[in-house]
């Protein structure tokens, strides 16, 4: 028996032209409290400080203290930033302080949740910097101490404010393509800056550090549908650096699909694209780099491509406390909220785990950061 094949138009070898149309004005920008301008403490001077307070500076929040073990460094991101903040080492003053309502916890996971466990307890709404936690019991116990003192608590998961993701979620959110289908990230670039640094000790760097910006992205599109994951990681041929630089893995939602892969050690052409079909439209992301990305939404009523403002450094970090902001101004949980993190966090440890394992591994089986 045999069937003649479809023309080219119906076999998708050709597409037809479609019509440019304005793109939807949507709500991506980083968000800002009407009126609420707390006094806010950074504990944890390190490498990604700048980034932190270089946004909260030009959102104009007031950042009060500054704390850091080495007060040297303390002082010189208080020189740098905010002259007339205060610089200590000493946290425990921090978090004991009254006049303290926000703090922005930097430090290393490990020494992290006994800095916001005393801050919910003192009564301090906190953003934990990601990842927010190294296992989920952990991250409950802590939601559970933000509710019992009627704080709130966030993950600083900046990448959500990245203009083309930011963008893309609302599109999503709002309808615009539908009901989700799919979701694909394909990222290549140099991860080689690791050398030397502390991140060479982490095995699974590229999914507990980097592709833990896409595991949020992913799961605040596909909401409560990610069921399981496949991953794999290796090293790349003539790689210098420990850690495996190769990850991807396939997520299994509800009635659709999703993928990421990482390329760490593409020393040249970097290209950084993320594609997210519906029942009723697709969106299109791509670029040289994070900070430079065309967004695309296709529809029956044409192709729009937003012109969108600003960069992922500094307006992630902007709307990550921006939004905490806000979550306490308007008495809500924040969208980056750390019961919705722990999601997150929960594709993430399947995806270490089954890239060890070598086999499909349910979404929320895996409580803790492998070792």
């Amino acid at each position: 028996m045999t069937q003649d094949m479809p023309d080219a138009d119906t076999y998708a070898l050709a597409s037809a032209d479609a019509e440019t149309i304005e793109a939807p004005e949507l709500n991506y920008r980083p968000p800002q409290p009407a009126s609420y301008r707390p006094r806010i403490a950074l504990i944890g001077a390190g490498g990604i400080a700048p980034a932190h307070l270089d946004a909260y500076r030009t959102a104009g929040f007031d950042v009060a203290v500054i704390c850091d073990h080495t007060l040297s460094k303390a002082m010189a991101r208080r020189d740098a930033f905010f002259p007339e903040a205060a610089a200590t080492e000493d946290p425990e003053a921090v978090l004991s302080d009254p006049a303290i309502e926000v703090i922005d916890a930097t430090t290393h996971p490990k020494d992290r949740v006994a800095i916001i466990e005393k801050a919910l307890a003192g009564g301090k709404h906190v953003l934990s910097q990601k990842p927010f936690v190294l296992d989920l019991g952990t991250g409950e116990r802590l939601a559970r101490l933000a509710d019992e003192n009627g704080v709130k608590l966030a993950v600083n998961q900046n990448g959500r404010w990245a203009p083309h993701l930011s963008y893309m979620r609302e599109a999503v959110s709002t309808g615009l393509i539908g009901d989700l289908i799919s979701c694909h990230t394909s990222i290549h670039w140099d991860h080689g800056w690791i050398r030397g640094t502390a991140f060479e000790a982490i095995e699974a760097l590229i999914f507990c550090d980097f592709a833990i910006h896409w595991f949020d992205f992913l799961m605040s599109v596909a909401a409560d549908r990610a069921r399981s994951v496949v991953a794999m990681s290796t090293r790349a041929r003539g790689q210098d650096v420990a850690p495996p630089l190769l990850a991807q893995c396939l997520v299994r939602l509800e009635e659709g699909q999703a993928s990421l892969i990482f390329d760490a050690a593409t020393r040249f052409g970097p290209k950084d694209a993320t594609y997210v079909a519906g029942t009723a439209g697709s969106l299109t992301s791509t670029g040289p780099d994070l900070g430079r990305q065309r967004v695309t939404l296709s529809t029956q009523a044409g192709i729009a491509e937003p012109a969108l403002e600003g960069a992922w450094f500094n307006d992630g970090f902007r709307g990550a406390m921006g939004e905490l902001l806000c979550a306490i101004e308007e008495d809500r949980e924040p969208s980056n909220g750390a019961r919705a993190n722990l999601d997150c966090l929960a594709l993430a440890f399947a995806a270490i785990e089954s890239a060890r394992r070598n086999t499909e591994i349910d979404i929320g089986a895996v409580r803790r950061l492998p070792d």
